[in-house]
């Protein structure tokens, strides 16, 4: 296993650590039923009825599984 041979330091480690930063994700928006939803591009939505009940999965536009 390879051992540093000088201690790192402080600046160095907290600019190192400073790129490990969260991005936020890309949100699509589309208009449903006269509503309008955010999701994530490329990914399945899920169709609910008037109850709020999950009834399948869907993606542009088609049928894609059971939930």
């Amino acid at each position: 296993m390879a051992v540093p041979k000088r201690k790192m330091s402080r600046s160095n480690t907290r600019a190192r650590r400073s790129q490990w930063k969260a991005t936020a994700p890309h949100l699509v928006k589309t208009v449903e039923n006269g509503q309008i939803t955010y999701s994530l591009p490329h990914q399945a939505k899920v169709v609910t009825d008037s109850a709020g009940t999950a009834l399948f999965l869907e993606y542009k536009g088609r049928k894609v599984a059971d939930v």
